[in-house]
């Protein structure tokens, strides 16, 4: 049983949330839920809960606030908002997950599997079976798809592809993610040491990159695609390589 508590200033978010886990999710248990972050504060200095479903944007203190003041916490945190520009701030929170109000029921139940799972993190440690194992700290990016935000893993990018006013992204595991945004604001939410422009089509992952043919100037890619490099864009990837 997977033991969560909940923290929002609004009492109808917190007795929607609590219908949607009922209903939705057996094997949660709501150990107790808060409208006043200080009293969830005093809360949790006697209990040990296992998530921490947590409201952003709250008068007095916010969830950012909230979690400064539990650097040592044993809990993870799933941010719950209505706001989607609090994504990247979540993610260097350590956030296990992200849920965007109103919530959608299957949103809610793949992301118990994965935190029963144990594929989620507590401040950057890989939890299995509620232990931490492996510390290391990963980077993701929130991507703006079909109504949701969806957190991939810098890694599994291999290179985003301009698609008209949309972009492909293309994943290690052979699978694409359709994003609608154009390449030029895409590339705008990539860490600039992980990515590089080198067309007006293309951004590719530097990790991901097994050469460079000058000569007749194209990047070949670990999984043996080529992309072309514009002349503009060869002096920013010789000096990122």
């Amino acid at each position: 049983m997977l033991k969560v508590i909940l923290i929002d200033d609004e009492p109808s978010a917190i007795k929607s949330l609590k219908w949607d886990i009922a209903n939705s999710c057996p094997d949660v248990q709501v150990l107790a839920s808060f409208t006043k972050p200080r009293e969830a504060l005093e809360y949790l200095e006697d209990h040990d809960p296992d998530v921490v479903f947590l409201d952003i944007e709250m008068p007095k203190m916010d969830g950012f606030q909230f979690l400064e003041k539990m650097a040592d916490r044993a809990f993870r945190v799933v941010f719950v908002t209505a706001y989607n520009q609090y994504a990247i701030q979540a993610i260097n929170n350590s956030a296990a997950g992200y849920l965007m109000k109103p919530i959608d029921a299957d949103d809610l139940v793949t992301l118990v599997a994965k935190l029963r799972a144990g594929k989620l993190k507590v401040n950057n440690k890989e939890v299995v079976e509620d232990k931490a194992v492996n510390p290391r700290t990963e980077k993701r990016v929130a991507l703006p798809i079909a109504g949701r935000l969806v957190l991939v893993s810098i890694e599994d990018i291999i290179y985003c592809e301009s698609n008209g006013n949309q972009c492909k992204i293309h994943l290690v595991d052979g699978s694409l993610l359709l994003v609608k945004k154009i390449l030029k604001h895409l590339i705008l939410m990539l860490p600039v040491s992980d990515f590089v422009r080198v067309h007006n089509s293309y951004v590719v992952n530097l990790s991901r990159i097994a050469e460079y043919i000058q000569t007749e100037n194209y990047l070949v890619l670990y999984n043996q695609k080529k992309i072309p490099v514009a002349r503009n864009r060869k002096p920013d990837l010789l000096a990122k390589l």
